[in-house]
């Protein structure tokens, strides 16, 4: 086990690009079973959850090499629709293993999925989704056994609330059924239109991604292909509240601007200067920030994934500020660590109340999820003295060498071992 060493106070300058997106990742990945002829994704981030993706695929049956953020896969030697227990329970994107593979083979065996603790996050939609196209599905001591003994056929799908997984698995399970599929209340992030776009480029036929219907044409085969992933929009909104949050001068290249419109908004609300061109953004700041209100939505509202990193920055803004999440009730969990570092919080049912403080002060703080990590290195980055932050494997899922981009813009950040 190892712990993140922050000593606070370092303005961030200079030029850092953006790794590819580990949300579209983890649904492209699993995506590429439902091709006949090996695919090539490129533009893949170096994280866990990819490596867990590899684990799961080759067990499966598939052929996986993955270097220099290039992965072919050959998914010809698949035969087996039963993921293992013990990697699911490892990533939250192990359940898209279930649109997958009912697509290719009409069967899948599928454990809860895992990952990060931030509340409930049922698969009943995914489960609908899969009825709705012909699949009979049940859950059995942890484990969804789905079958379609006459394969999967196109249909209505409504989804109850708005899901991006459920989303994602109607299309995977969709794009090999027989007849048309659409899917309605469809979720419209940026990763959901990426997946849709490398299906298409396998011979899928897919209308829609992007607004809250999707339909599909069912195809019986589907080709290989040679794709590269988007960038990835949370890391991207990372550095830029890093960039905020140290009163630095930061361009963050490689990335899509028009997907961080909710959080460019609110930055420049709160003060700092954004400055956008085709694929990059300037992050500049001086000054105290103001304090600002944020309500958590569903794309292309203010993403939950960047609330978390957002509230650190708010802990040193002047005035009151009013967080609300609205998609994962347990997403507060960082708050409790971040008090520990001076910052005045508290919580009221899904409302956050922040009271802005003069600064932080550096301590021993624990990562409890991905974003929560994220959130404790900007609070790091802000403290006076020198900040440990463990469980930085949270970290590693789905951030690439995040400690190393920062350390390129001037912070000073290293690792070691956890004392036992």
């Amino acid at each position: 086990m190892e712990k993140m060493l922050i000593t606070g106070g370092q303005r961030l300058e200079g030029v850092v690009s953006v790794s590819g997106g580990k949300n579209t990742a983890v649904a492209i990945i699993p995506a590429a079973l439902l091709s006949d002829e090996p695919c090539v994704i490129e533009n893949l981030p170096d994280i866990n959850d990819v490596h867990v993706l590899i684990q799961m695929l080759t067990e499966l049956g598939a052929t996986v090499e993955f270097e220099d953020g290039v992965m072919r896969v050959d998914p010809r030697g698949v035969s087996c629709w039963q993921v293992p227990q013990r990697l699911s329970h490892r990533m939250r994107a192990s359940s898209y293993l279930l649109g997958a593979l009912l697509g290719r083979f009409g069967r899948a065996e599928v454990p809860l999925p895992g990952g990060c603790d931030i509340g409930p996050r049922p698969v009943d939609q995914h489960i609908k989704a899969m009825r709705a196209l012909g699949a009979q599905v049940e859950e059995r001591f942890g484990v969804i056994h789905a079958r379609a003994p006459e394969g999967m056929v196109g249909g209505d799908v409504f989804l109850d609330i708005v899901t991006v997984g459920g989303t994602i698995n109607a299309m995977l399970a969709a794009c090999r059924a027989r007849g048309n599929t659409v899917i309605y209340n469809a979720a419209k992030e940026p990763h959901v239109v990426d997946l849709a776009n490398f299906l298409n480029s396998m011979g899928a036929r897919i209308k829609g991604a992007g607004t809250d219907i999707i339909r599909v044409r069912g195809q019986e085969r589907l080709h290989g292909s040679t794709y590269a992933v988007i960038p990835d929009q949370i890391e991207t909104g990372t550095l830029m509240i890093a960039a905020a949050a140290s009163h630095g001068d930061v361009t963050i290249t490689g990335c899509i601007p028009t997907h961080m419109e909710a959080l460019s908004a609110k930055l420049l609300e709160m003060g700092a200067k954004v400055d956008e061109k085709d694929d990059a953004i300037r992050v500049r700041s001086i000054g105290a920030h103001r304090a600002v209100n944020i309500k958590t939505q569903v794309y292309p509202g203010f993403p939950t994934d960047l609330q978390q990193p957002m509230t650190a920055l708010l802990t040193t803004a002047k005035g009151t500020s009013l967080v609300t999440e609205n998609i994962y009730e347990q997403r507060y969990k960082h708050l409790a660590e971040m008090q520990r570092m001076g910052s005045h919080v508290r919580v009221m049912d899904r409302v956050a109340i922040i009271e802005g403080v003069p600064g932080l002060s550096a301590a021993p703080v624990y990562a409890s999820d991905l974003r929560a990590g994220a959130a404790l290195v900007i609070a790091g980055l802000m403290a006076e003295g020198v900040t440990e932050i463990g469980n930085t494997h949270f970290i590693d899922r789905g951030y690439e060498h995040l400690e190393t981009k920062l350390s390129f813009l001037g912070a000073k950040i290293t690792r070691a071992q956890m004392e036992i």
